[in-house]
């Protein structure tokens, strides 16, 4: 995971800021402009050299494609569909949720290719060296737990399956705290194995994702072959009648589930520099996000629709659980495909989605006594202790209560890393003061107070008025805060629309040529 200053290449002239611009735009510190480490820099914080950003379109494309066929996303139209949503509402916002969450995407993703730094490093130039801390825990968090689902989902795909294979005696199995003694012996298995792969560092993954990617969709498209084989046809579910209609009953349900299914993806609208640093260019990073993350999860949520429409007509009650619906096979050969299909889309989306990410933001608090590989194992441990079968107990619970306040925090993190990075700075940073203190970048004692204040307001409107209907969930019927109720459904929008607004005219008066440290020097940064 380490980042080596790299020889310059004669051809390439050194900036008075110590930077070294490539023809392309793209840039990297001069040799010794930045410190091998101390307090603010480790090997896996420093920028990326520009030989080893390598990352071409197909790389990013096959990221998505691996992130986005895992279990959770083929479920996502069962929940809307579990809401009153016909198939064709569900796709449709899943559909328009990636393209939204797709703008997010790109424009934090450019600083990666272009400055070869993850996502906290970015975040100095708006929070501060120090305030960075700030959103990279509150993203960490967001991913610890997002680990945690995840792996409780792959470690019961694999009991589920295995139970097939070897019988009643494994399902029946002895419980430990309500569930059996080999649903935990799997879900362990799974952590240890997610674990182990994520510490061997970022090309591995990058290896792992190549192929994981084709196979994953190969094991989709076979369970759709299988299904229509048996069905005969693709019909009861896609004929059946939304309870919603297009009229007044349907906006309140598809507002707070498009603020939902973007949160599915928030945590990655902020990490995703975390990925690009490694990018060959602009153009491969945006290419491929763009080519695979809205078709991806749009042509997967239509599969998971026509796959359980199959389940339907031939059972005779549609299984959206795809783990559920694979036990079915009647041969060994098929069940033992299945498991590893599940596994390794599992594996595809969790340790790149949510281990990188907070292994940089645990990196990042305490760079001296924590690198890459112990923010990993960090994370693994944090993602078990959260309890993560309690978070998907309901789609009420899953979709508007957690996925729905995570995202409006998210994108209130968003708003000021856009703001700051293309209307106050114009995409132009001073890599050397980002790693250090009394820079451009350090503020008030490492904070940026205006950042912090934005964040703050922008996140209490977006969560504030957090609801549950009654029985359903953690929140008062009435809202949290009753007067902001009406935001609640729409707390990424309100998030990330507020933060951007009030960070740009708070940092507005710096913009006047104002020199010195914590300034907004023009000549410079």
């Amino acid at each position: 995971m380490s980042a080596p200053s790299s020889p310059v290449p004669p051809e390439l002239p050194i900036t008075p800021a110590g930077q070294i611009t490539a023809p392309d735009g793209r840039v990297e510190p001069a040799p010794g402009a930045i410190a091998p480490h101390g307090r603010y820099v480790n090997a896996d914080l420093r920028p990326v050299p520009l030989a080893e950003r390598r990352w071409t379109t197909y790389n990013f494309a096959a990221l998505w494609v691996g992130m986005a066929h895992n279990i959770p996303s083929w479920t996502l139209a069962s929940g809307l569909v579990a809401l009153g949503m016909d198939w064709k509402q569900a796709v449709l916002t899943i559909a328009l949720a990636n393209l939204v969450v797709l703008v997010p995407m790109l424009l934090t993703g450019h600083a990666g290719p272009k400055y070869g730094i993850p996502f906290p490093v970015l975040a100095r130039a708006s929070f501060g060296l120090r305030g960075a801390n700030l959103p990279a825990l509150v993203r960490a968090a967001v991913a610890c737990c997002w680990f945690g689902i995840q792996t409780w989902i792959g470690g019961q795909g694999i009991y589920i399956l295995l139970g097939k294979v070897f019988g009643g005696g494994w399902a029946g199995a002895t419980e430990i705290a309500g569930y059996p003694w080999t649903l935990w012996l799997c879900f362990l298995v799974f952590w240890v194995v997610e674990l182990a792969i994520i510490y061997r560092g970022m090309e591995t993954l990058r290896r792992f994702e190549n192929w994981a990617a084709p196979f994953v969709i190969v094991g989709a498209l076979a369970l759709l072959g299988w299904m229509a084989a048996k069905a005969g046809g693709f019909g009861p579910l896609l004929d059946q009648p939304s309870t919603l209609g297009w009229g007044e009953d349907f906006w309140p349900v598809f507002f707070p589930s498009l603020m939902g299914m973007i949160g599915f993806w928030a945590t990655l609208s902020l990490n995703i520099p975390d990925f690009t640093r490694f990018g060959a260019g602009q153009r491969a990073q945006v290419w491929g996000q763009s080519l695979g993350l809205p078709t991806t999860m749009t042509a997967f949520a239509l599969l998971s629709v026509l796959v359980t429409s199959g389940s339907q007509a031939v059972y005779g009650a549609p299984i959206w659980d795809p783990v559920a619906l694979a036990g079915k096979a009647d041969n060994v050969f098929g069940l033992l495909f299945a498991l590893v299909t599940v596994l390794i889309a599992t594996i595809s989306v969790n340790i790149a989605a949510n281990v990188v990410s907070p292994a940089y933001d645990l990196a990042h608090l305490a760079p001296k006594f924590i690198n890459f590989r112990t923010g990993a194992l960090i994370t693994g441990v944090i993602g078990v202790i959260i309890l993560p079968w309690k978070l998907t107990a309901t789609p009420e619970l899953y979709i508007f209560t957690w996925l729905g306040v995570v995202g409006g925090l998210l994108g209130t993190v968003a708003g000021i890393l856009i703001a700051d990075y293309w209307i106050i700075r114009r995409t132009v940073l001073d890599l050397a003061d980002l790693y250090r203190p009394g820079g451009h970048y350090w503020y008030t004692a490492g904070w940026n107070w205006r950042a912090v204040l934005a964040f703050v307001i922008g996140g209490l409107l977006a969560v504030g008025g957090s609801y549950s209907h009654p029985g359903k969930g953690p929140f008062p019927t009435d809202g949290l805060l009753p007067f902001l109720k009406p935001l609640a459904d729409y707390g990424w929008a309100v998030g990330l629309a507020t933060a951007l607004a009030l960070y740009t005219v708070l940092m507005m008066p710096g913009m006047r040529s104002r020199k010195g440290p914590g300034r907004i020097d023009h000549e410079r940064c």
